[in-house]
């Protein structure tokens, strides 16, 4: 969530937005989709403490050089930030969060359910139970790093719907492997296609934000995590007890219509309405001070005839506060 926040708080340009946060996924790719097949290598050969005590000492040299090159500090904004209430509200917003989910929750489902398909149908090795999800890992950080900048170029609702089509169609192709080679190219189109989406949606939230929200990140960025998590969430609860009841192959292809039936959501993203200032501001008067979301007036000790001539003025406007003015005014003339 920092991390994006402060990607999108540094490039505000659009175009260069999408290019850093597509090298940014892409190392998010190596963190996310590496690991099946680097966790089954190891195991396999090292046993299973080595994934464990390498991934600690990775952990602690990143922290390091995190503390040492970035050196994080607090810089305060004249900009409030939106409440994640308006930001999850937004439908917009919504759409984008959408298709994060649904996007992973498909390498999500297969990283439980797939090896134990590959063992039950294939007689698949340990290494190889891991290695199936090298394609993806490989086109997912190629996939990441191409559609940066091409998704701002052909429009990112586009990539991300072209991204979940590309992977509704993998996804039914999957269980008709029935040897570990034959999966290559289903989940190098699953992982590239990921990318595609993840790379789309992205920079597209930081640009939703600045279009109809003040340009403060960490909260729709939060939003787009809890997406992230929430496909990786559901997807493993899709492989378990529905697998074992429906079937492996029922699942995954019933996934991959879901993703179908999705892409078209996107088509709302194609010129989304930027919010007026007014709009933005209309639940942030200031009283004293204080914001506040409380209609009001300022009462000034003007003469009677100047008071009247801006209750004419309100009359359009607010009927009701000006009748109520109106009614003060006649009051205090009358003493």
């Amino acid at each position: 969530v920092s991390g994006m926040g402060m990607l999108a708080d540094r490039y505000t340009d659009n175009k260069e937005r999408g290019n850093a946060m597509g090298i940014a996924l892409g190392g998010l790719a190596l963190g996310v989709l590496i690991g099946p097949p680097f966790g089954g290598f190891l195991f396999q050969f090292f046993g299973k403490t080595a994934p464990f005590l390498i991934l600690a000492v990775l952990a602690l040299l990143d922290g390091c050089l995190q503390m040492l090159i970035l050196v994080p500090g607090v810089t305060k904004t004249d900009d409030e930030a939106p409440s994640l209430k308006d930001l999850a509200s937004d439908p917009y917003i919504q759409v984008c969060a959408g298709a994060i989910t649904i996007a992973n929750m498909g390498i999500a489902m297969l990283e439980p359910a797939l090896p134990l398909h590959m063992m039950d149908r294939m007689g698949s090795e340990k290494w190889e139970l891991g290695a199936a999800f090298l394609p993806a890992s490989v086109s997912y950080l190629i996939g990441t790093n191409m559609f940066g900048s091409l998704g701002h170029r052909m429009g990112r609702w586009r990539a991300a719907q072209i991204g979940l089509a590309v992977i509704g169609t993998c996804l039914i192709l999957v269980p008709f492997a029935t040897e570990p080679h034959e999966l290559i190219l289903p989940m190098a189109g699953i992982g590239f296609a990921i990318g595609m989406v993840d790379s789309s949606m992205m920079p597209e939230l930081g640009n939703l934000v600045d279009l109809r929200h003040s340009s403060v990140y960490g909260g729709v960025y939060a939003i787009g995590d809890v997406a992230f998590c929430l496909g990786f969430a559901v997807g493993p609860v899709l492989s378990g007890t529905m697998v074992k009841n429906l079937g492996f192959p029922v699942i995954v292809s019933g996934l991959g219509f879901l993703c179908f039936a999705y892409s078209p959501f996107l088509t709302y993203l194609r010129d989304p309405p930027a919010r007026s200032q007014r709009e933005k501001l209309d639940k942030q008067d200031i009283i004293f001070g204080e914001k506040t979301n409380i209609d009001y007036e300022i009462l000034t000790n003007e003469r009677p005839e100047d008071r009247a001539q801006l209750t004419n003025e309100k009359m359009e406007e607010r009927p009701q506060f000006a009748d109520y003015l109106q009614q003060g005014i006649e009051e205090e003339d009358s003493f």
